[in-house]
């Protein structure tokens, strides 16, 4: 009966696509513990001293440090980050979705160059016609502080040149297991929010200097956001791939009841033949 032995194939190969998908998802919620641990660390610390140095550039001339000034809009940097590798749903395509749609909004005159992190990005990107810069694969096994710093100095050193008047970061952030968001943010020049509310006259007494807290402080901040971003998106990786292979073991798991019931029938109704074959000779004369 080829058609039964093809189903009973079929079977077993998807149930050995089912014991793929559930430990892939049982090495992503262990991951994605750690990862959370780690993103959720790093948020208040990133997020209060992004409020305080927008505070301090409100009142600072933007002559005080490099990473202050503005030198334009002509031309950009995008930092895109995806992940290296698949099977996580939507999580690279809305990454790669968002930067092509940011990419097309800037006309011919104010140029875009990428500086990919993740294989993902790099493999997309190489098949188009978008200049690339740069490209970092393999920062997320495993993911450490000092590629967030290398990182932070290049991206400083080319805004510091005037290689570049704006740079931007495309990159997931993390909001739930099932859900990640789509952030875009400009990383330099550092914004230069008006005070308002209680803090509108308040004024800083700097001590060695706003010199020397700005050379401290803002390499540290560039640093701080990049490491944050990475975070973010490890963690979303984590949980979007973990939700991918939940739905495929639960998928898989639907297709295997499926092909039994088929099976049986399949099987049901060759006895029922044999079973005919048999009454319908022994009843025939001789």
């Amino acid at each position: 009966m080829p058609a039964l032995v093809d189903v009973r194939r079929r079977i077993r190969s998807v149930k050995s696509t089912q014991q793929i998908t559930k430990a892939m998802k049982m090495v992503s919620a262990a991951k994605l513990r750690r990862a959370q641990e780690a993103m959720f660390a790093a948020r208040p610390y990133a997020r209060k001293m992004l409020e305080v140095l927008n505070g301090l550039a409100a009142r600072a001339e933007p002559s005080s440090h490099p990473l202050l000034r503005a030198h334009g809009s002509e031309r950009a940097l995008l930092v895109v980050v995806t992940a290296d590798k698949g099977l996580c749903g939507a999580f690279n395509a809305n990454i790669l979705r968002a930067a092509t749609r940011f990419l097309d909004q800037r006309d011919a005159e104010r140029p875009v160059q990428l500086e990919l992190v993740g294989r993902k990005a790099r493999d997309y990107f190489r098949r188009r016609r978008f200049p690339i810069r740069g490209e970092r694969v393999g920062v997320f096994q495993p993911l450490r502080y000092q590629t967030a710093r290398d990182l932070a100095a290049e991206l400083i050193r080319l805004y510091c040149s005037e290689d570049y008047d704006q740079i931007f970061l495309v990159y997931n952030e993390f909001k739930s297991v099932i859900q990640q968001r789509v952030v875009l943010e400009r990383l330099l020049p550092l914004e230069r929010l008006p005070p308002s509310g209680s803090h509108a006259f308040v004024d800083y007494l700097y001590e060695p200097g706003p010199a020397e807290i700005f050379a401290q402080l803002l390499p540290k901040h560039v640093e701080t956001q990049v490491w944050r971003a990475l975070l973010e998106s490890a963690a979303a990786e984590h949980g979007a791939r973990m939700a991918a292979m939940d739905a495929a073991t639960n998928n898989a798991a639907e297709m295997i009841d499926r092909l039994t019931l088929h099976m049986n029938k399949v099987r049901q109704a060759a006895i029922t033949t044999e079973i005919i074959e048999v009454v319908s000779g022994a009843g025939s004369p001789a």
